[in-house]
C-alpha cells in the first residue's frame, strides 16, 4: 500500500466537549511525510490508566478524560476537535540493516498540544490499529507491552531521564493474536516529538534533498531554534543531537538501563528515550547483558550502548550530508567534526556521574579509575548494581555499613580491597560525610522497575484483571530516589535467564 493512500476509517467524529490544545505543525509538511487516517475503533474501551499529573501539565482536564467520551477519545473511537490523525513515514537501520521504509504501522499521531508553558508535546496512540506502513502487522498491542511502557517510562521520568511519557492505557475490549491470545489496549504516549533519525534516512535514501530541507527546517524550530542563527544551521542541528543522545546514553549506563532494541528508527532526535519494547534494567552487574529476545548477537548489549548510538548518530549525518555542505569534501569534514563531539560529550556526563555515584565529585581522574575498579569488582563478583551504588551512600557516613555492602559480592573480600582505596580518597577530599551520604542518595535510586516485579504486576493485571500490583508498583517507581520498606533487598535468585520481547 502506498502511503499516500489517505483512506479515513469510520471513527466517530463527534467530542468537541472535550478540548485539546492541538496546533498540528508535522501535519502541514508536505504529504509524503504522513498518511492521514483515523484510528480503527475498538470494540469496547475500558480504562486502565489515565496520567492525572501529565493530564494537567499538558493543559488538559483529566476528568474529561475519564469520562466515556474521553476514554473514547484515548481509545481511537472518538476524534477530538483540532486533531488532524496521521501516521508518520520513516526508514531505519534494524540490527544494522537498513530498511527503506518502516514508518508508523500500528501508532497514530493525533495531533501536537502546547501546554499552557508553551512546550509543544505530540499526543500518539499506540495499538491504534493498521496502517499503511503496517507491514502485513494487526496494528494492534497487547496489554502487557503497553502497561510495561506505561510503568517504565514514568519511571524514567521519576528518574530525570529525557523520555517520551504515558498519558493513558486502556483496554480494548478485544484480543490480539501473537503467540497466544492476549487481551489488547491503546497507549497514549506524549513525547516532544516522534522525529527519528529513521526519518531522515527515509528521504535521504529517495534522494529527495527537498524533504531533507523541509525536515531538517521543521526539527530546527521544534528542538534547536539557535541553530537557525549559525552559520551552518544544519551542521548545528546535527550538533544538537550528537549532544543530547550522548548525555541520554549516559544516564542510561548510570541506572544499569539496557534499551535493547537501539534501531535508527528507534533513535529520537529530541534525545527522549523512546520505544520501550525489550528493554530491561540490571540486576546483576555485567557489561555483556541482554535480554531481548531478539538481539541474538549482543549487539544492543549493555556495555555496547554508546557505541551503537555513536553508530546510529553516523547515519544521522549521512542522511543531512546534502545539507551541511556546499561539496562532498566539504559535506563530510563537517560531519565528522560534529560527530567526533559525541564522545567528549559522553564520557564527561558519564564519568561525571560515576563520580557522583562514589560521592566523590570533581575532575580527579584518580576518581575515574576509582570507580571503574568498583564495577571490575562488582562484575567479577556478580554484585547488584542498584542496591551496590545505593548502599554504598550509607558506607559513606558509617564504616559499620560497610558491611551490607560486601555482602551483595560473591567475594566480599573484593569489595573490602576497593573500600580501603575509597575510604582514603573520601578522606583526603574532606567534606561533611552526611551531606556526602545525602548527594549520593540523590544521584543512586534505591528503586528501579525490577524484572520480576514489573512481570508480576503485569500477570496479576492480565492473568486477574487485577491492576493493584501494576498500581503499588507504579507508586513506588514514581519516588525513585526515597528508601521504601522491601525495596532494598536483593532480587530473588533467578531460574532460566530474563528474557523480554518487543510485542509486536
Amino acid at each position: 500500500m502506498s502511503i499516500l493512500d489517505t483512506g479515513t476509517l469510520q471513527a466517530a467524529r463527534q467530542g468537541e466537549a472535550i478540548r485539546f490544545p492541538f496546533d498540528n505543525s508535522y501535519a502541514r509538511l508536505p504529504d509524503r511525510f504522513r498518511a492521514r487516517l483515523d484510528p480503527t475503533p475498538v470494540a469496547a474501551p475500558r480504562l486502565l490508566k489515565l496520567n492525572t499529573a501529565l493530564a494537567r501539565r499538558l493543559g488538559l482536564d483529566p476528568a474529561a478524560l475519564a469520562t466515556p467520551e474521553g476514554v473514547e477519545i484515548l481509545a481511537g473511537n472518538r476524534i477530538a476537535e483540532g486533531s488532524e490523525p496521521i501516521a508518520a513515514a520513516y526508514a531505519g537501520h534494524q540490527f544494522g540493516n537498513f530498511v527503506p521504509q518502516l514508518g508508523d504501522g500500528r501508532a497514530i499521531l493525533l495531533g501536537e498540544v502546547v501546554a499552557p508553558d508553551g512546550q509543544r508535546f505530540d499526543i500518539q496512540l499506540k495499538g491504534s490499529g493498521r496502517t499503511p506502513f503496517s507491514r502485513g502487522g494487526d496494528g494492534r498491542a497487547a496489554m502487557g507491552p503497553v502497561l510495561r511502557e506505561y510503568l517504565v517510562s514514568e519511571a524514567m521520568a521519576a528518574l530525570g531521564i529525557p523520555t517520551t511519557r504515558a498519558l493513558a492505557a486502556v483496554a480494548t475490549g478485544q484480543e490480539v493474536r501473537r503467540e497466544t491470545p492476549l487481551p489488547g489496549a491503546v497507549l497514549t504516549r506524549v513525547a516532544s516529538s516522534h522525529i527519528r533519525v529513521g526519518t531522515f534516512q527515509f528521504f535521504a535514501a529517495r534522494g529527495d534533498v527537498e524533504a531533507l530541507r523541509i525536515l531538517a527546517d521543521h526539527a530546527i524550530a521544534r528542538h534547536d531554534p539557535g541553530a537557525a542563527n549559525a552559520p551552518n544551521p544544519y551542521r548545528a542541528l546535527l550538533e544538537g543531537v550528537v549532544a543530547r543522545q550522548a548525555s541520554l546514553v549516559a544516564s542510561w549506563m548510570l541506572i544499569g538501563f539496557i534499551h535493547g532494541v537501539m534501531n535508527t528508527d528507534n533513535t529520537s532526535i529530541s534525545g527522549e528515550t523512546i520505544d520501550y519494547g525489550p528493554c530491561a534494567f540490571m540486576d546483576a552487574y555485567d557489561p555483556a547483558t541482554v535480554f531481548s529476545s531478539i538481539d541474538q548477537m549482543g549487539r544492543y548489549a549493555y556495555g555496547n550502548q554508546p557505541r551503537i548510538m555513536q553508530w546510529n548518530l553516523a547515519r544521522l549525518a549521512e542522511a543531512m550530508l546534502p545539507l551541511i555542505g556546499d561539496s562532498e569534501e566539504a559535506a563530510l569534514a563537517a560531519a565528522n567534526e560534529a560527530l567526533g563531539g559525541f564522545a567528549p560529550a559522553f564520557e564527561a556526563t558519564y564519568l561525571a556521574g560515576l563520580r557522583a555515584k562514589i560521592g566523590l565529585p570533581g575532575d580527579s581522574m584518580g576518581d575515574v579509575a576509582l570507580a571503574g575498579e568498583l564495577l571490575k569488582a562488582m562484575a567479577e563478583n556478580g554484585a547488584d548494581f542498584t542496591l551496590t551504588f545505593r548502599r554504598l551512600c550509607s558506607a559513606a557516613e558509617d564504616e559499620a555499613a560497610d558491611a551490607r555492602v560486601r555482602g551483595l559480592f560473591a567475594d566480599p573480600a573484593a569489595y573490602d580491597a576497593w573500600a580501603v582505596r575509597w575510604r582514603a580518597r573520601l578522606v583526603e577530599a574532606g567534606g561533611d560525610p552526611a551531606a556526602r551520604a545525602a548527594a549520593m542518595r540523590a544521584v543512586n535510586p534505591a528503586v528501579i522497575p525490577r524484572n520480576q516485579k514489573v512481570e508480576a504486576a503485569l500477570e496479576a493485571a492480565i492473568q486477574r484483571g487485577d491492576l493493584g500490583p501494576f498500581e503499588a508498583l507504579l507508586d513506588s517507581l514514581s519516588r525513585p530516589y526515597e528508601d521504601q520498606p522491601g525495596a532494598d533487598e536483593p532480587p530473588a535468585p533467578a531460574g532460566a535467564p530474563y528474557i523480554t520481547f518487543c510485542g509486536t
